[in-house]
């Protein structure tokens, strides 16, 4: 049988399916119980499944600048991750709060009076000196003021088990048809290991994000409004993703020559003439978006964009000038602005987030910085991360040097002790840190997606989850309400 090792019990991370004292948490019984009766060769026979399947159907992510090529299948490790109905329900309530907020800051900074910056909530200076502000997007009203319809919010789990926000994803969050994709893969590998368990389905995705996307349609756009995806093409790491939610939702994926701007109205190419668009889902950056407005030298948008935004004929998501709200150096606030909007208190705290324009914070982190995350504001996908135990002297020095160079550009935050799960490494199932992407779309109303994509580091002892640095990913089940084992699993590794 395959060997399912426990954490060591001076482990400082929580570990999502062994307790302390090493027994199992009883969400995990039936799971544990099921994948200790699987030897080494039937887990890979079934590896080999999941990769055949994602390779046929080109399920693919992009690492640029690989040596050995740009192009990988997408990794989904065997193990599934568990989360009880009441602690999906907190999660959700958290996410709904937070993304709440969030729009209404932005609605504040674009078309309101800046009154979180006037009352001192955040400082105006940190927000206009923020690459993601944008001055194009003054004025540009949102239906439901629904800024952000799809965010992406990066949850992880300390020692104690709680769960903290590490970042916010507001501009074009991607990970979503992963998600998908995972829970199909699980599904025809292990077709028995649900038997255990009342899983909530991840389907509707697709027509969960159609209703939002038409409920921010421009008023007079009927009852069936016209929505496209618009993508950089088919060289764009996440253009699987484009493809996959087209499908999903059923609507043209269009590439910026397929659209044309007349007397501010957006018009669809066809070989029938030219069709007024509604709603554009745009999978591209903010400079690439319209080269009148924007980049003048970006051939990937559409000539005109902005001004038919202007004009409220088209509805563009997620809005421009989102990337304000999802900066770094505006993470530590988000709390701040919870109790200031909606004069609540947060229900989901952030990882411990400090400064380095304020010198107090600076130097406290400074004194201490070997114990620290390093990370620059503007960096994704796990770039240009320094965690400070792992660093030598000089990569510290380097860090403290870049620092005080420029202080607005980084924050340095507490480790977390990512939480843990078995995962099929070197033939073993071993702990292995992971992190949680749930997805949040807002409309009408604000609804949080089932689930949403584990992450996981694949070496061991690493704390960056990214699939460009190695990580993995897992299905993500959220167990239905009244959910529970159906006894004892099967002893037959075949099924």
């Amino acid at each position: 049988m395959a060997e399912l090792r426990k954490p060591d019990a001076e482990f400082p991370a929580y570990d999502e399916a062994f307790d302390r004292d090493g027994s199992v948490r009883p969400l995990y019984a039936a799971i544990v119980e099921r994948f200790s009766n699987f030897d080494t060769a039937e887990l890979r026979r079934r590896e080999g499944i999941i990769e055949e399947e994602f390779r046929r159907q080109g399920i693919t992510f992009t690492v640029y600048g690989d040596s050995q090529g740009t192009e990988r299948t997408w990794p989904m490790d065997l193990f599934p991750r568990l989360i009880a109905a009441a602690e999906w329900r907190e999660i959700e309530r958290g996410l709904t709060q937070r993304v709440t907020a969030l729009n209404r800051f932005l609605a504040d900074i674009y078309t309101g009076d800046g009154a979180a910056m006037a009352d001192g909530v955040v400082p105006a200076w940190l927000v206009q000196s923020s690459d993601g502000f944008e001055r194009n997007a003054f004025g540009v009203s949102v239906p439901h003021d629904a800024h952000c319809v799809i965010a992406g919010i990066d949850l992880v789990r300390d020692a104690e088990g709680q769960y903290r926000v590490l970042e916010d994803n507001l501009r074009n969050p991607s990970g979503i048809s992963y998600v998908i994709e995972n829970r199909a893969a699980m599904t025809k590998a292990f077709p028995r290991v649900w038997e255990d368990h009342t899983v909530e389905p991840v389907s509707q995705y697709g027509r969960m994000l159609r209703t939002a996307l038409e409920s921010v349609a421009p008023t007079g756009s009927g009852d069936k409004p016209l929505i496209v995806i618009l993508t950089p093409g088919i060289y764009n790491s996440a253009y699987f993703e484009h493809a996959f939610l087209a499908r999903e939702m059923g609507v043209e994926l269009v590439e910026g020559p397929d659209l044309v701007v007349d007397e501010h109205v957006v018009y669809l190419r066809t070989i029938e003439g030219l069709v007024p668009v509604d709603v554009i889902y745009r999978r591209i950056d903010d400079s690439f978006l319209d080269p009148v407005s924007f980049r003048p030298d970006s051939t990937l948008g559409v000539p005109g964009l902005l001004g038919a935004m202007r004009a409220g004929t088209v509805t563009v998501c997620n809005s421009i000038g989102n990337g304000v709200a999802d900066d770094k150096a505006i993470h530590p606030y988000v709390t701040d602005l919870i109790r200031y909007y909606l004069g609540e208190q947060p229900i989901l705290p952030n990882v411990e987030t400090y400064v380095m324009w304020e010198p107090d914070q600076r130097e406290a982190a400074f004194d201490r910085l070997d114990e620290l995350v390093i990370k620059p504001v503007g960096e994704s996908g796990g770039y240009g991360i320094v965690i400070g135990r792992d660093a030598s002297d000089e990569e510290l020095a380097d860090a403290r040097a870049e620092i005080e160079r420029d202080p607005r550009n980084w924050v340095v935050q507490e480790v977390v002790e990512l939480s843990t799960l078995a995962s099929l490494c070197d033939d073993v199932l071993e702990p292995r840190h992971l992190d949680l992407r749930p997805f949040v779309i807002t409309g009408e109303r604000t609804q949080v997606f089932p689930g949403g994509l584990t992450r996981v580091a694949m070496r061991k002892g690493s704390l960056i989850v990214n699939s460009s640095q190695g990580g993995g990913s897992k299905d993500t089940w959220v167990l239905a309400d009244g959910a529970h084992s159906n006894g004892a699993a099967a002893q037959d590794s075949a099924r």
